[in-house]
């Protein structure tokens, strides 16, 4: 597996923005994309620092995504709310603990 990582830098009053931007709009574009596994959007709201992370089978679907222009398009839909360049970084995910977290059980309420 293969992380790309873009290290971003908000303006404080745009975080809330840019998170659902990320929601409504990245991770459904991502999930088109052949090799796509998972992503993440850290943010640190006191400095406006964030990193979106996503996950793909291998660096050769992360590079074509890139090449078909995909995550520039991505990138450019958040680039009013940056108060620096972003960064982009490659990864080989040589150990992964993530997992879906655990469902809460809830005990039913007795009939009356």
């Amino acid at each position: 597996m293969f992380a790309r990582i873009t290290i971003m830098h908000f303006y404080l009053d745009r975080i809330d923005e840019a998170v659902e931007l990320y929601r409504k709009s990245v991770i459904p574009e991502a999930k088109k994309q052949k090799g796509y596994r998972g992503a993440c959007f850290l943010v640190d709201r006191n400095t406006g620092n964030a990193n979106a992370i996503t996950f793909w089978k291998s660096e050769k679907d992360a590079i074509a995504n890139e090449e078909n222009c995909y995550y520039q398009e991505q990138l450019v839909k958040f680039r009013v709310w940056f108060s620096a360049p972003p960064i982009r970084e490659g990864y080989e995910v040589a150990i992964s603990a993530l997992g879906a977290p655990a469902k809460k059980k809830f005990p039913q309420k007795a009939k009356s």
